[in-house]
């Protein structure tokens, strides 16, 4: 049997039921629910709550630890992975763009690779350059 431990839960029970009732995203409920649990005394060990929300003790321990850290905020931020670089950037784009509207323009997207290469120092693939070019 795992023991008890204690947590001091800054917001009113009301104030968590009505979150939980509101919000959309199911990790954010799942968390909503393990603190209000705690808080109307429905649960008091971590392996209750985990066995209850189908979790390994040691995620409601890192969720705990998270809320004591930041607060109910903190608890429930959604973090967004940042993606990759653009390859092209704005000040390329902009001069690839004003290469293209000229008279001599490209004779081919292979062409447009090449220029890319010697004029900016980017090595892209044929299909980056036609996606950006053809679509962009």
């Amino acid at each position: 049997m795992s023991r008890p431990f204690k947590i001091a839960i800054a917001e009113s029970e009301e104030e968590l039921k009505k979150r939980l009732q509101t919000v959309s995203s199911g990790n954010q409920k799942e968390k909503l629910q393990m603190l209000w649990w705690l808080k109307s005394g429905q649960v008091k060990e971590q392996l209750e709550i985990g066995q209850r929300l189908g979790r390994d003790t040691s995620t409601v321990t890192r969720w705990l630890q998270k809320y004591r850290a930041n607060g109910l905020s903190g608890l429930l931020e959604i973090k967004k992975a940042p993606g990759a670089n653009r390859k092209i950037n704005d000040q390329v784009l902009a001069a690839l763009k004003q290469e293209l509207e000229t008279e001599k323009g490209f004779g081919s997207y292979g062409e447009i690779v090449e220029w890319l290469k010697r004029q900016h120092g980017l090595e892209l693939e044929y299909g980056t350059v036609y996606g950006w070019v053809r679509y962009r």
